[in-house]
């Protein structure tokens, strides 16, 4: 979370140690690898900086980006 707040990109976290209901919804998606980012249309595992960049910018979500 702090790489998204180093870069002004707003999120929502979802702590599944804290919350069933984002435990329920990470099993619903077929994973307990954590990290995951839902950005856009793209959900990643783990943390790359790269792949979150390119998700960010995809998406415009990093200033100069166009969606």
């Amino acid at each position: 979370m702090e790489y998204l707040s180093q870069k002004g990109v707003p999120f929502v976290e979802r702590n599944i140690g804290k919350s069933p209901e984002a435990r329920q919804e990470l099993m619903e998606m077929g994973t307990m690898s954590l990290p995951v980012l839902l950005i856009g249309d793209k959900r990643l595992t783990g943390f790359n900086p790269a792949q979150i960049d390119a998700a960010l910018g995809a998406a415009g979500l990093l200033p100069g980006s166009q969606p």
